[in-house]
């Protein structure tokens, strides 16, 4: 089978996240930001904006820009002077990302994450929602971890791991890791001249683990060991992830265009990663019966909406795992929930235009949508 370009891979992808990593933002020796770098990115994302493609920027520089801005020696930094920095750098990295995209009237909205609301269910879907909604808009959002009030267990530690989440949480094509080596070789080509670059990963075997390396700048916290795990994250949410070199100018044209690097292939796509988790990983906590005209438009793809219910039995809160039966019992489905079972009741049998005066507030339209359920 032939091996796509990286052209061909690129143009396929609707929605795509690009990790910047912080030698790329951060001059080390003058502690300023490469502007006309940010400005060649922007120029990039801009044009991948223009022909349809959704675009998040999962930007590292923050601690690497505002140490030195509190003069802060060089070396290790504890804690409590990492959080410092990030809180210092961060106001100067996202001012100018937005004086950069701004150029092409794109805007840009901030998002700090921890892992913890990673894995907190409701902190999840608040987060995967918000993004849905900027990316809805034309939105670019530009995320980092929120270094300035994570502690040691609920941090990711490095932003290649948080890009892969990222990535799974929104169910993205793609993540492009640009950093400074041009994808993964047999061994370190720092130390090993006759290293030779692997150009496609299928899976993440012992052999390719072995192939890692630990990081070389003082400003990095990922290595090669940091990207293999976040290229298992994307694998198992069926989302590509390639590591390119990204220290050109215009670096994802750069990359487009035919630059050296390594593609890490999924089995499968987003949509069909999600539906298997659903069906398959996750327990239902509760069941949603519905009646003939709900289970009909069920068959034909359709989302659940509240009309359609006509009964629910358990205890579950909003994006908990439910299992939806028809009126005789058989379970014809498995979804995620858009309202926790207290609320279900409620709005069940009504129409969604009644949703707000039933609750008080306005929720989503449907009670499953159809990205989220799972024929059985």
């Amino acid at each position: 089978m032939t091996q796509l370009s990286s052209a061909d891979r690129l143009k396929q992808a609707k929605r795509i996240v690009v990790k910047i990593g912080s030698i790329l933002l951060v001059d080390p020796g003058n502690a300023t930001l490469h502007r006309k770098w940010l400005d060649s990115l922007a120029d990039d994302v801009a044009a991948w904006q223009a022909r349809g493609q959704e675009v998040v920027i999962v930007s590292s520089g923050a601690i690497a820009l505002g140490r030195r801005y509190l003069s802060f020696k060089p070396g290790g930094l504890r804690l409590e002077e990492k959080q410092a920095a990030a809180a210092a750098g961060m106001v100067r990295l996202a001012h100018a990302y937005q004086e950069a995209l701004g150029r092409h009237n794109l805007t840009v909205a901030q998002i700090l994450l921890t892992l913890s609301d990673t894995e907190n269910r409701r902190r999840y879907l608040n987060a995967r929602n918000t993004l849905e909604t900027l990316l809805g808009v034309g939105a670019v959002p530009l995320i980092n971890e929120n270094d300035s009030v994570a502690t040691d267990e609920i941090r990711f530690g490095d932003n290649d791991r948080l890009a892969a989440r990222v990535a799974a949480m929104i169910s993205a094509d793609a993540l492009i890791l640009l950093s400074d080596i041009d994808g993964l070789y047999t061994m370190n080509p720092a130390l090993y001249p006759d290293a030779e670059l692997v150009p496609e990963i299928k899976g993440i075997t012992p052999e390719i683990e072995a192939m890692a390396s630990a990081p070389v700048s003082a400003d990095s916290s990922g290595g090669m060991t940091t990207k293999l795990a976040a290229a298992r994250q994307c694998l198992g949410a069926g989302c590509a992830m390639v590591i390119s070199e990204g220290k050109p100018l215009h670096p994802l044209a750069h990359l487009e265009n035919g630059a050296r690097c390594s593609w890490f292939v999924p089995t499968g796509n987003p949509k069909t990663a999600r539906k298997s988790w659903i069906a398959g990983s996750l327990q239902p906590t509760g069941t949603i019966t519905v009646d003939e005209g709900a289970l009909k438009a069920l068959k034909q793809g359709r989302s659940l909406l509240p009309a359609g219910v006509t009964a629910i039995e358990g205890s579950f809160d909003r994006g908990d795992a439910v299992s939806i039966k028809s009126t005789d019992g058989r379970e014809i489905a498995r979804g995620l929930v858009a309202y926790s079972a207290a609320d279900g009741r409620l709005i069940m049998g009504h129409k969604t235009r009644e949703i707000e005066e039933l609750l008080g507030y306005r929720g989503r339209d449907e009670m499953i949508h159809r990205d989220d359920l799972v024929l059985s």
